[in-house]
C-alpha cells in the first residue's frame, strides 16, 4: 500500500553535549525495523542529530520532496508535548499519520480531540501494531488502535503484550547518524554510543515504577530474550560504549552470568552500562565476571536514605542494606550511579537534603535526583490522593501545600550543588580514567586538546553574529536548572 514510510523522533536537543542525545532511539527502531518488508522504503529522522530538519519548512520540504506517504511519530515524554503536537498539525494533508509511544498511548483522546491531522494512535508496543497496518488490514480488526469513525472516537481492545523473542533486532544501517560525544557536531573522543535490549519488563513491583506499566494499565511481565540473541547483537553492534536498556539486567542472575559469560569466552571487547538493583551485591562471583567482561558502570536504584520511604516505596531493602551493598560495590572497580526520589509523600525539607549527605557516607560515584512522580496507574495515586495538602498535576507532577513546584525544584538544586562540588568532579574524572578505565587516555588527550579549541570557536561565531550575551545566557540557564 505505502511506498515511502517516516518514523520519526521528534524531540530536538540544542545542548551538543546533552545526555540525550548519546544513545539512538532503540524503541523507535524497533518498530521501524518491523515494518521492513511492507514498503518500498524507510527512512528514520532522530531530529536531535538532524538540525537542518529541526526547522519544521524544511522537515515538510523532506516529506514532500523524498514521497513520503505515510508518517510514524514517537511520543514518549512530557516535554516539547506542545512543541510537537503544533509540528505535526503542519504535516501534509492525504498522508497518513500515525502517533505511537508511551506519551501518546498516555494522552489518546487529548490527541485525537486536539489533533485532527492524527489518523491513528498506536497504543502500547507498537511492532505488530505497525506491521497491520501496512499490510491494509481493516482498521476494526487492529487490535491496540484509537481513531476516528463517524465523528467518534473508537478505541479497539487492547494488543496482548507480545514476547520480546519474537522481535526482530533493531536494523542500525537505518540510522542517520553517529552517536557520540561531540561539541559542535565535531566528534572529541571517538567514542560511540548504542543501546541493546535484552529483556523488557521487571519482576519487582516498587510502588513508584510504572515502567513495567504501559499507561493503559497492562503489566508487562518479565520477558528475556535468549543468551544466544544478545550475544548475536552485541557482536554486531559497532559502538564502543553499549548500554543494555533492560529495567534491570541482573533481574535473573543466572542469565546474566551465562551473558558475561559469553562476551568473555567471544572476546567481545565492550564498554558496558547497565541498570541494576542493591541486592546484586549478594553475588560477588557476577560481580567479579561483570569486571572482566567490560561492565564499566552500573546505574542502581536506591531512591532514599530513610526507611520509611523506601517501606511506602515498597522497595524491598532498608538503608542498612543499602550501607552494606556499598561496602561490597566499592571493592570493584565499576562507576556506580545511584537514582534517587525526592518530594516523597510525607517527606520534609531535611529528610530530602539528606540524600546528599547519604550518597556520600555510602561512597557512591554519581548521583541522579527527580522529584516523585505519579502516572496514572501508579499505585501511589491511592496514597497521595488520600494524603491532606497533596496534588497531583495532569501530567503527574506531585506537589503539596507545604512545597511548590519552585520549592522543590530549588531543593533539588541544592541536593545537586551538595553532591556536585569540584573535589567531586575530579574524583569522578581518576576512578573513570585510572580505576575502571571507563575512558582510555587517548580520549582524554583529545577531550583536553579538541574541547577547548571548539569551545573557543563557538564564542567566536557567537561574538561575531553579535549574539554572545544570549548565548552564554542560555547556557548559564540550562547548566544551573
Amino acid at each position: 500500500m505505502y511506498k515511502h514510510a517516516l518514523f520519526l523522533n521528534p524531540y530536538i536537543e540544542s545542548s551538543d553535549t546533552s545526555v540525550m542525545k548519546l544513545f539512538p532511539p532503540v524503541g523507535l527502531e524497533y518498530v521501524a525495523t518491523s515494518a521492513k518488508g511492507l514498503v518500498e522504503k524507510l527512512t528514520l529522522l532522530d531530529l536531535r542529530h538532524e538540525k537542518e530538519l529541526c526547522d519544521p519548512d524544511k522537515l515538510l520540504d523532506f516529506i514532500k520532496s523524498q514521497g513520503v506517504d505515510i508518517i510514524c511519530v514517537s511520543m514518549i515524554w512530557d516535554r516539547q508535548y506542545e512543541e510537537i503536537c503544533r509540528l505535526i498539525s503542519r504535516f501534509p494533508e492525504g498522508i497518513p499519520l500515525i502517533v505511537g509511544g508511551y506519551k501518546a498511548t498516555e494522552k489518546t483522546e487529548d490527541l485525537l480531540n486536539g489533533n485532527p491531522r492524527i489518523d491513528i494512535i498506536a497504543r502500547g508496543e507498537g511492532e505488530e501494531t505497525i506491521r497491520e497496518i501496512l499490510m491494509g488490514r481493516d482498521l476494526e480488526k487492529i487490535l491496540g488502535i484509537s481513531y476516528r469513525k463517524n465523528g467518534r472516537i473508537v478505541h479497539n481492545p487492547n494488543r496482548p503484550i507480545p514476547k520480546v523473542d519474537s522481535l526482530p533486532t533493531p536494523d542500525r544501517s537505518l540510522r542517520r547518524s553517529i552517536y557520540s560525544l561531540a561539541l559542535n557536531g565535531v566528534d572529541v573522543m571517538g567514542l560511540t554510543f548504542d543501546s541493546v535490549l535484552s529483556a523488557r519488563g521487571c519482576p519487582h513491583n516498587c510502588k513508584f515504577c510504572t515502567f513495567s506499566l504501559n499507561p493503559l494499565g497492562q503489566r508487562r511481565t518479565y520477558s528475556a530474550r535468549s543468551v544466544e540473541s544478545v550475544i548475536n547483537e552485541l557482536k554486531q553492534v559497532t559502538a564502543k560504549v553499549i548500554l543494555f536498556s533492560d529495567d534491570n539486567l541482573f533481574a535473573d542472575t543466572h542469565r546474566a552470568e551465562q551473558i558475561c559469560d559469553e562476551i568473555i569466552r567471544q572476546k567481545i571487547k565492550k564498554r558496558f552500562i547497565a541498570q541494576a538493583r542493591i541486592e546484586i551485591y549478594k553475588r560477588p562471583r557476577l560481580l567479579e565476571k561483570m569486571v572482566k567482561a567490560g561492565f564499566k558502570a552500573l546505574l542502581v536504584g536506591i531512591e532514599s536514605p530513610h526507611d520509611r520511604i523506601l517501606a511506602q516505596l515498597n522497595k524491598g531493602f532498608d538503608s542498612a542494606e543499602v550501607r552494606r551493598a556499598f561496602k561490597v560495590f566499592n571493592k570493584y572497580p565499576m562507576h556506580i550511579s545511584g537514582y534517587f526520589i525526592y518530594g516523597n509523600i510525607g517527606e520534609n525539607k531535611e529528610e530530602m537534603l539528606y540524600i546528599a549527605q547519604f550518597a556520600k557516607e555510602i561512597g557512591v560515584d554519581s548521583i541522579a535526583c527527580n522529584k516523585l512522580r505519579i502516572e496514572k496507574f501508579s499505585p501511589l495515586r491511592e496514597l497521595a490522593e488520600k494524603t491532606p495538602g497533596y496534588h497531583i498535576t495532569e501530567k503527574g507532577e506531585l506537589y503539596s501545600d507545604m512545597y511548590s513546584h519552585a520549592a522543590l525544584k530549588k531543593i533539588g538544586r541544592t541536593i545537586k550543588f551538595s553532591f556536585y562540588t569540584p573535589g567531586r568532579y575530579l574524583k569522578i574524572l581518576g576512578k573513570n580514567l585510572f580505576v575502571n578505565r571507563f575512558f582510555t587516555f587517548k580520549e582524554i588527550v583529545l577531550l583536553f586538546f579538541t574541547a577547548p579549541r571548539l569551545i573557543a570557536g563557538s564564542i567566536a561565531r557567537e561574538a561575531r553574529k553579535g549574539r554572545l550575551a544570549d548565548s552564554l545566557k542560555r547556557t548559564f540557564v540550562r547548566n544551573t536548572a
